[in-house]
């Protein structure tokens, strides 16, 4: 887990789509702050400090402590409305979270030790089946990733996620008993190579046409 970032933002007066619009005017992003049993406050941030952030890894899975009306809220970033033609943010939603509090959040899984696996030094091609795990985990003990090592794998070998080893109190929410995160596949020959290869022995074999 990495260290908690401190987020600045404002408390607006007003909710409702028209303080939105408002905010948005004043070139702030309008978000709100909810959860664990108490009221919603309505907030805005900094288009280019929420912007920093988002665009560090593992956004979706750090924690953020924000100041509210003189007390530090520590939440997580649940969901940022994007703007569909530049893709910047317009709206964000905070979920408080506490020391007791277990989440869902959906982790990237990473791949590390590529030159160490003799099959890929082969020629095999990695193929990512899960390219991220959902998990259930504490509050304080959110992974930024999953990292699988592929030191010492074949050409045919398999990883599941048995072979995947979690942080204490952290689980996997899967709908198999043991899906397949990863294979290494055997190098692969291009459709027009193939077919060259099995052109030129037939194309040895015919005789030459009589003048």
């Amino acid at each position: 887990m990495s260290e908690v970032t401190t987020l600045n933002v404002s408390v607006r007066d007003r909710v409702g789509k028209g303080a939105a619009r408002a905010a948005r005017r004043e070139g702030l992003v309008p978000g709100v702050i909810y959860g664990n049993k108490l009221p919603p406050i309505a907030v805005s941030v900094e288009p280019r400090v929420l912007w920093a952030e988002m665009n560090k890894p593992g956004f979706s899975t750090r924690l953020f402590d924000v100041a509210v009306d003189g007390k530090t809220e520590r939440v997580l970033c649940r969901d940022v409305q994007r703007h569909p033609v530049n893709e910047r943010p317009v709206h964000v939603d905070f979920l408080r979270v506490s020391a007791e509090s277990r989440l869902h959040v959906h982790v990237p899984v990473h791949f590390a030790n590529h030159d160490k696996s003799p099959g890929i030094k082969r020629g095999g091609v990695l193929n990512v089946v899960a390219h991220e795990l959902e998990l259930v985990a504490p509050a304080n003990a959110i992974p930024n990733s999953v990292v699988i090592d592929l030191t010492g794998l074949e050409i045919g070998a398999s990883i599941h996620l048995s072979a995947v080893v979690l942080p204490v109190g952290v689980t996997a929410v899967t709908h198999e008993k043991n899906p397949t995160l990863a294979t290494i596949a055997a190098p692969t020959t291009s459709a027009s190579t193939a077919d060259e290869a099995a052109a030129a022995p037939a194309a040895e074999g015919t005789a030459p046409a009589s003048a």
